[in-house]
C-alpha cells in the first residue's frame, strides 16, 4: 500500500469491512503473546511438578540400560522394549504436551477469535514477491518487529544472567548429589528459570498485543470515498432510495384513493386538509375509522374523488385538523372525537335518506366537540 493510499484512509473501518478481512482469515495476531502464553504454561507445570517428572525420567533411564538377554538377542523383544520405554514417555510427558497445544490455540483464538479460511492458505504470488518482502522488510512493520527483536534479546540476557549467577552453587554442587536429588533439583531449578523468563517475555507480549491491535485497525482502514460506496452498495444510492419512497407514496395515495368512493364522508379544512371516515354499522370495527386523508394536492384530489363518487364533503375544519394529526390511515378514530364524529355521520344519513325521497337537507352540523388535548390550529 502506497504511503498516500494510506494518508488517505482516515476513516475507521465499517462493520462489513471487519467482516470481510474476517472471513478472509485477516484477524489480529501476536506472536509475542503465543510463545509468551505456551512458555507460561509449560515452565509452571514443569516448576510445580518437576519431582514427578525427575521420578519418571530417573525410572526410564533405568528400564532403558536394563537389557536383558533374551532383549538382545531377539529382535522382537527389543522392539517391545523400545515401545514400552515411548509409551512411558508419553503418558510422563502427554499431558504437558496437550496443555501446550490447548494454550496455542486458546491465545490467539482469546485475542482475534477463531477463524478459518481457505483463502488465507492460498498461494499467492504477492506473499513470495522478493520486492514486497523488501518493502516489509524496511518498512515500519519491519521497524517495529526489530524493535521487538533488539529488545527481547537484551530482556532475555539480562534475566538469563541474574538466573545464572541466583544458581551457579548450586549447579556446581550437582555432582556432590545422589541421582534422584540431583535430578529433582535440575528439573526443579530449570522449571523455575523457565517460568521467569517466560514470565519476562509476557512484558514483550503486553506491548505487542496493542501494537497488533492498532497495525490490524490502521490496515483496514477506509477512503471517505469507499465509505460512501458501501453505503450504496448496502443502503442503496441516495436516487434509489428517493425513487423507492417515491413509488411507495404513489401507491398510498393510489390505495386511498380507491377507497375514498366507499367512505361515509370527507370532512374537509375546507382547503388545506380532507379526511375520509368510514362507519360499518354492525361490522368488526367499533368506531368509525380514516380510509384516506391528505393536506394540500392530497386533499384536494381526495376531494375530487369524493366528489365524483356521490361522497358527501364537510367543511368541518377543527375536526378536519384534529382527524389528520390524531389518528393514522386504517385506525379507528379516539374516543375524544366520538361525539363530534357522531354528529357528523348523523348528518350523512340524514342526508342521505332526504336525497332519497327528495326532502329538504338538513342543517350541516355547527360547533363540533373537540378536545383541548386533540385540537389543532
Amino acid at each position: 500500500m502506497a504511503e498516500s493510499d494510506k494518508e488517505d484512509r482516515t476513516e475507521e473501518a465499517t462493520g462489513r469491512r471487519l467482516q470481510q478481512a474476517h472471513d478472509r482469515g485477516q484477524i489480529p495476531r501476536s506472536r509475542e503473546l503465543n510463545t509468551a502464553a505456551m512458555l507460561v504454561a509449560a515452565s509452571f507445570v514443569l516448576w510445580s511438578f518437576g519431582g514427578h517428572f525427575a521420578q519418571g525420567m530417573a525410572r526410564m533411564m533405568e528400564e532403558s540400560f536394563r537389557v536383558s538377554r533374551e532383549e538382545a538377542f531377539y529382535p522382537d523383544a527389543m522392539v517391545r522394549h523400545f515401545a514400552d520405554a515411548v509409551w512411558e514417555m508419553v503418558k510422563l510427558f502427554g499431558p504437558l504436551l496437550a496443555l501446550t497445544v490447548v494454550v496455542a490455540l486458546a491465545s490467539p483464538i482469546g485475542l482475534g477469535g477463531w477463524n478459518f479460511s481457505t483463502e488465507a492458505i492460498e498461494p499467492k504470488f504477492s506473499k513470495i514477491n522478493p520486492w514486497n518482502g523488501l518493502k516489509r522488510l524496511f518498512g515500519m512493520q519491519g521497524l517495529i518487529e526489530l524493535v521487538k527483536s533488539v529488545f527481547k534479546v537484551l530482556l532475555i540476557g539480562i534475566v538469563s544472567w541474574r538466573l545464572l549467577r541466583h544458581y551457579w552453587d548450586k549447579m556446581l554442587g550437582l555432582g556432590d548429589l545422589p541421582l534422584m536429588s540431583a535430578l529433582a533439583t535440575s528439573t526443579d531449578m530449570l522449571g523455575f528459570s523457565l517460568l521467569v523468563l517466560s514470565l519476562s517475555l509476557v512484558l514483550i507480549a503486553a506491548v505487542d498485543v496493542p501494537v497488533q491491535l492498532w497495525t490490524y485497525k490502521r490496515d483496514l482502514r477506509m477512503t471517505k470515498q469507499e465509505v460512501k460506496d458501501e453505503s450504496k452498495e448496502t443502503e442503496g444510492s441516495p436516487q434509489v432510495k428517493q425513487k423507492i419512497r417515491q413509488m411507495q407514496m404513489e401507491f398510498a395515495v393510489r390505495r386511498m384513493m380507491e377507497a375514498v368512493p366507499k367512505a361515509d364522508v370527507v370532512v374537509t379544512n375546507p382547503t388545506h386538509y380532507a379526511v375520509a371516515l368510514q362507519y360499518q354499522q354492525g361490522g368488526v370495527a367499533a368506531a368509525p375509522r380514516v380510509v384516506a386523508k391528505g393536506a394540500d394536492l392530497v386533499a384536494a384530489q381526495i376531494r375530487n374523488a369524493a366528489a365524483g363518487a356521490g361522497v358527501p364533503l364537510l367543511p368541518a375544519p377543527p375536526l378536519a385538523r384534529a382527524l389528520y394529526y390524531s389518528t393514522e390511515l386504517d385506525q379507528e378514530i379516539p374516543t375524544g372525537l366520538y361525539m363530534a364524529v357522531a354528529q357528523v355521520l348523523a348528518y350523512v344519513y340524514q342526508l342521505r335518506a332526504a336525497r332519497q325521497t327528495g326532502a329538504v337537507p338538513p342543517p350541516e352540523p355547527r360547533d363540533l366537540p373537540i378536545p383541548p388535548d386533540l385540537a389543532h390550529d
